[in-house]
């Protein structure tokens, strides 16, 4: 036990460690983390962890995938639903089957066992999607694509290794039975998905207990996810539509309260969790290397396979995205005119974002080694050591790559949400003052109120009427960045040295600091709101 509490300790201080080299030196932490675990993995003398898939599967999974559509638009999801569709569905299963044929063909895998190779690297990971792209500065859609698609790829890529592995347990398989499979597991995944997230919203509507909210929010992906696996349905597409809907419904379910205290709390478990799972990929490197000793081919040519295999999967994605983009606008003239062509530079970051994470090592490490027979599974360690080689590959150069790419590019964040939070705020300010003209005709409420309150929101209004937004105000972030922030700030900090003064001169104990610098944090909270990055 001590142990195992002293290796939690030093993952947790290795994270913390590579987490501020990535801020510092720009790069996003999954790959930081992978590196690090590599490292840590080649020091002589330090125990080695062995991932286990469960552990993935069922602990890791259903809590990281859940907060990506927890706060994803929905109203931008569903705009989008025909490109994440092709993506998370027709380029799961175009990889699939290319990549398998490519691996039984130059690595000599059997057709069942090089098909579920392709479908275990087929999905890009849904983390580091998200972790590397919410901070590029790329247009909305592209992160509203990209994280749609790594949301509902999973569903499609286990599904197909399950198909792929039953063929070889079995000996049979047959397309039109796995066709209608896929229909079933997919609809009652969603199905399940939507009774699950109605039943978590049902009973929080009745709470009013904010750490009992959050347990509850944690639990119902968790709940999605068992049931799902237990019916033999989709649990990944379970625990997404969940989260779609309770995101949906969560103003309606939460007071200010528990908001406060729950988008910090999603951000410190998606944290923790990615950085934990991203290091054990990393640790991985002894065990597979391990399970390549008993074959009989040399390293070297391994490598240069697993190289040649992750230069198809990325070329895969590019013949895949342009096509996909364009032909549909070509062949239907109603979408071109609803949804016109997109700039070149932008499909090309879509085409480019490809990185394979956890799920791929998990799914690898879930294939049994033994079939039915007795038998060795064919071929097992090779694709856990190709799965490897192409989470690095794509995960270390793709992601490294996109930065200059996005400048190389000249792709810009567009200015949409910043137009659309900048009318919303104004419409609920003339709300509110309507309202209080109202208010001002009851005798029983004193005057010098209103007037008072009347004013504050005039200041708001005429501020943001005036914030720059769009391509001259020179950043997405003009209205957050306008000279009257910068004065509430200056503002802010004042007060917060004189709480401070006064605590340290025992006027105040500090419990009353805290409350009043609750207070100031709030206040700053509001100048600096940003969209969370899940």
């Amino acid at each position: 036990m001590e142990y195992t509490i002293d290796l939690v300790a030093g993952l947790f201080v290795v994270m913390a460690a590579l987490a501020l080299l990535a801020r510092r030196v720009s790069v996003p932490y999954p790959i930081l983390f992978v590196l690090g675990g590599l490292l840590l993995a080649i020091i002589p003398g330090l125990p080695r962890l062995r991932l286990q898939p469960e552990v993935v599967f069922y602990l890791f999974l259903p809590p990281l995938l859940f907060p990506s559509a927890l706060f994803t638009s929905w109203r931008d999801f569903s705009a989008n639903i025909r490109p994440i569709s092709l993506l998370a569905i027709g380029l799961v299963l175009f990889t699939t089957v290319v990549v398998g044929w490519i691996a039984h063909s130059i690595a000599g895998l059997p057709v069942a066992a090089a098909f579920a190779f392709g479908a275990i690297v087929s999905p890009p990971d849904a983390v580091a999607a998200t972790a590397i792209t919410q901070s590029l500065g790329v247009p909305r859609r592209i992160v509203t694509v990209l994280e749609g698609e790594s949301l509902v790829n999973d569903a499609s890529a286990l599904v197909a290794l399950k198909f792929a592995v039953a063929a070889l347990m079995t000996g049979a398989f047959s397309l039109p039975a796995a066709a209608v499979s896929f229909v079933v597991v997919s609809i009652g995944g969603v199905a399940l998905g939507l009774v699950v997230g109605w039943v978590s919203v049902r009973v929080q509507k009745v709470i009013d207990d904010p750490p009992v909210q959050i347990v509850i929010s944690l639990l119902t992906p968790y709940g999605a996810y068992l049931i799902g696996e237990r019916l033999d349905i989709s649990g990944v597409l379970a625990v997404v539509t969940a989260g779609l809907y309770v995101g949906w419904r969560s103003s309606e379910i939460s007071d200010a309260k528990t908001r406060l205290q729950a988008y910090p709390f999603w951000e410190m478990v998606v944290f923790l969790l990615n950085g934990i799972i991203f290091i054990l990929i990393g640790l991985q490197l002894p065990s597979v290397l391990d399970a390549l000793k008993g074959e009989s081919i040399s390293i070297t040519r391994l490598c240069g396979e697993a190289l040649l295999i992750s230069i198809v999967i990325v070329l895969v994605r590019i013949i895949w995205v342009f096509p996909a983009t364009y032909l549909p606008r070509v062949l239907f003239p109603s979408l071109r005119k609803r949804d016109p062509f997109p700039g070149w530079r932008n499909v090309s970051i879509v085409a480019w974002t490809g990185m394979r994470g956890v799920v791929s090592l998990a799914a690898a490490l879930s294939i049994p080694e033994m079939l039915p027979n007795g038998r060795p599974f064919p071929g097992r360690n090779l694709i856990l050591f190709f799965t490897f080689c192409v989470i690095l590959a794509t995960l270390v150069v793709q992601g490294l790559s996109l930065p200059p790419l996005i400048r190389w590019l000249q792709v810009h964040a567009d200015s949409a949400a910043e137009h659309e939070e900048r009318e919303a705020r104004l419409q609920a300010n003339y709300a509110a003052m309507a309202r209080l003209d109202e208010l001002a005709k009851d005798d029983g409420i004193p005057a010098q109120l209103v007037n008072r309150l009347r004013d504050e929101y005039k200041d708001r209004i005429q501020e943001l009427q005036g914030c720059p937004l769009g391509p001259d105000a020179g950043a997405p972030q003009g209205m957050r960045n306008s000279p009257y922030t910068h004065l509430q700030q200056e503002a802010l900090q004042v007060e917060r040295r004189i709480i401070l003064a006064l605590r340290n001169q025992r006027v105040i104990n500090d419990e009353v600091m805290r409350r009043i610098e609750r207070d100031l944090d709030l206040a700053e909270a509001r100048l600096h709101l940003e969209p969370t990055g899940h």
